[in-house]
C-alpha cells in the first residue's frame, strides 16, 4: 500500500498538463538526412549537427539545404542524443546506456561516462500509446505491438542532450527525467520529471527548456527551476515523429527518425 508521502511525492513527480498553452503548427519537410535514421540534432555555427542511430555516423550539414560539410563515425551504440562543447561532441549511446564524449574532427571517443537514469522504460496509467511515423511503411495509426508484460526488454539511456555553460544537460525515458550534470565530478547537480516516458530531443529557447515526447507527438517547454511545463506545441497525427530536436534562430528543427529533417516556426 501507498503511504500518504510516497502518494504525494508520485504525485509532484508528474508534471501538470492541464490548463497549459497548447498551440498547433505548420511544419516544413526541409530536406532528407545524410543517414539512413537520424535521432539527434545540435544547431552550431557552423552548421547542424546530425547523429544518426542507424549507422552511427555523425554529421555538420548545411542549413540551407543538408549539404554534407564534415561526415564522421563514432562508437556509440544505437545513438539518440547529440550536443557540442565548444571542443568536443557529446553522444548519448542509448543501448550500452553510456554517454560519449568524442572528437568533432575524427569521431574518435575521448571518454565514456555511465548514464544516470539508465533503464528499462515502463508503462504507466495513462501513458500515450507507442508512436510510429506515418511516414513509415506501417500504415498511420496501426500502433506498435506491446511486449508481454514478462517479456524481458532491453535497457536504454540518454536522448536529447544540450550544452550550457559548461553543464551537460540530458533527458533519459526510462527515468523520465532531464538532469543537468557537472561533467568534471560526474554529478547531477539538478533534475524534473518530464511529460512522459519518451521524451526525445530538447532545445533551449532563452531561459526556457524544450523537450520533445515522441509518444504524445508533441514539445513541451519548461521552467528549469521548477520543471513546471508552461506551453506546449502539439503536432497533427500526419506530421512527421520528433525524434531529435534542436532550436536555432527562432525555428525549432527536428528530425524523424525515417530520415526527415523538418522545421516549425517557435
Amino acid at each position: 500500500m501507498i503511504g500518504r508521502r510516497n502518494f504525494l511525492a508520485l504525485a509532484t513527480a508528474i508534471p501538470a498538463l492541464d490548463g497549459i498553452r497548447t498551440r498547433s503548427t505548420k511544419v516544413e519537410k526541409v530536406f532528407d538526412s545524410p543517414g539512413p535514421k537520424p535521432n539527434g540534432l545540435q544547431a552550431t555555427q557552423d552548421g547542424l549537427w546530425i547523429l544518426d542511430q542507424g549507422n552511427k555516423h555523425i554529421s555538420l550539414v548545411s542549413y540551407e539545404n543538408g549539404k554534407v560539410l564534415r561526415d564522421l563515425e563514432t562508437e556509440s551504440d544505437r545513438g539518440s542524443g547529440i550536443t557540442f562543447d565548444g571542443e568536443a561532441i557529446w553522444i548519448g549511446s542509448t543501448y550500452d546506456r553510456t554517454i560519449v564524449r568524442c572528437d568533432a574532427k575524427t569521431g574518435k571517443t575521448i571518454r565514456k561516462y555511465f548514464t544516470p537514469g539508465a533503464g528499462v522504460i515502463y508503462q504507466r496509467s495513462g501513458d500515450a500509446a507507442a508512436r510510429r511515423s506515418p511516414l513509415a511503411s506501417t500504415p498511420p495509426g496501426r500502433q506498435q505491438p506491446r511486449a508481454a508484460p514478462s517479456a524481458p526488454r532491453s535497457g536504454t539511456g540518454a536522448h536529447g542532450m544540450e550544452w550550457r555553460d559548461g553543464k551537460l544537460w540530458f533527458a533519459v525515458p526510462p527515468s523520465r527525467t532531464i538532469y543537468r550534470v557537472d561533467p568534471a565530478r560526474w554529478e547531477v547537480e539538478h533534475q524534473f520529471p518530464t511529460s512522459g516516458n519518451r521524451p526525445h530531443g530538447i532545445g533551449w529557447e532563452g531561459e526556457w527548456l524544450w523537450c520533445t515526447d515522441s509518444n504524445q507527438n508533441a514539445f513541451f517547454k519548461h521552467d528549469v527551476t521548477s520543471g513546471e511545463i508552461v506551453e506546449k506545441i502539439q503536432l497533427a497525427d500526419s506530421d512527421p515523429l520528433p525524434h531529435g530536436m534542436t532550436i536555432w534562430k527562432g525555428m525549432m528543427w527536428y528530425c524523424d527518425d525515417v530520415g526527415i529533417v523538418c522545421r516549425l516556426q517557435m
